[in-house]
């Protein structure tokens, strides 16, 4: 992980840019179970990107392509949230 900087060395009203921040993987820790997509089904809505706290979803410009389990907690907010039942959560 990137060296962090301490409170006192930010410039004062200074913004954290996305690119300076470091993005931990938090996939390590999921609830035992994973989304599992059926690519077919998929109407390409982007509910499940657009819903997903973890940005989990992968995407290929404005395509639908995955998940990247480095980042999924195994919530199951993207099962929940796709209208045609393309994911469901499946034992990991």
């Amino acid at each position: 992980m990137a060296e962090l900087s301490t409170w006192e060395s930010l410039p004062i009203a200074g913004a954290v840019r996305p690119s300076g921040a470091p993005r931990t993987k938090t996939g390590g820790w999921r609830t035992g179970e994973k989304p599992a997509v059926d690519v077919s089904l998929c109407v390409n809505c982007l509910l499940c990107w657009l819903y997903c706290p973890d940005s989990a979803v992968t995407l290929s410009g404005e395509t639908f392509t995955g998940f990247d389990l480095e980042y999924c907690k195994g919530c199951g907010i993207c099962a929940d949230v796709c209208p045609v039942a393309a994911i469901e959560m499946v034992p990991e």
